[in-house]
């Protein structure tokens, strides 16, 4: 999809977060998921979720006229976007996935006798925080040296790995989403509570933009390297 083209509903979720400067909020916004399933199209996704998908277009192209230029990961270096990737995502989660846990398990602690108390958030979370740091050593020891020095052909195998671990770290924001209302806090929610939702909200909205360069930029640009 050429950047200055209009936005169609052929147009793929995909395409568009990588392509149109503040897509990927509009798509937070309606909880479109356009990195595990950015490859279906904005028709297909507003049929879903009973979405008008033309308020949608109206939407997306409005973000980008107040939005910062999209990088053009497509262009640059695959060693830079691999950079990019470690130092705006992977130290980042590294840093903020242990607070959130540590605030989910306070407030099941306090708030254990609230029906609106998130049980099983904590949990989740642990289980995220394992996995995707076990995921991001994987790609640093692994697959990221390996495109870095101009073997990304030869790594179908780690890259397909990857992905099914994306597809796993998505299901867990899934359930995070569930388990919080959508992030949204019980009116008598303490600091803490609303905090921890607020942080997951900012949380997801950044893994999905990791996700996504890795799935629709980085990893089919080494495998034709």
């Amino acid at each position: 999809m050429n950047k200055t083209a209009s936005v169609v509903p052929s147009d793929t979720l995909a395409q568009l977060a990588t392509a149109r400067a503040g897509a990927s909020r509009v798509f937070h916004r309606y909880n479109l998921d356009f990195c595990c399933h950015g490859q279906i199209s904005l028709n297909e996704a507003c049929a879903k979720k009973s979405i008008d998908v033309d308020q949608l277009i109206r939407e997306v192209e409005a973000e980008e006229r107040v939005a910062e230029p999209v990088e053009p990961w497509g262009e640059r270096a695959l060693a830079a976007v691999v950079e990019h990737i470690i130092s705006h995502f992977h130290e980042p989660h590294r840093a903020e996935l242990p607070r959130l846990l540590e605030m989910a398990q306070r407030v099941e602690k306090v708030h254990a006798d609230k029906a609106s108390c998130p049980h099983g958030l904590a949990k989740v979370i642990a289980n995220l925080k394992a996995d995707l740091i076990q995921h991001m050593e994987k790609e640093e020891q692994i697959l990221f040296p390996m495109i870095v020095r101009g073997d990304g052909a030869n790594a179908a195998a780690p890259i397909q790995v990857m992905e099914q671990e994306h597809v796993d770290a998505g299901d867990a924001l899934t359930a995070i989403r569930k388990l919080t209302t959508d992030y949204q806090p019980p009116a008598d929610a303490c600091g803490t509570w609303r905090a921890l939702y607020l942080g997951l909200d900012e949380f997801e909205q950044d893994l999905m933009k990791h996700v996504h360069l890795e799935n629709y930029v980085l990893f089919p640009r080494a495998l034709r390297s």
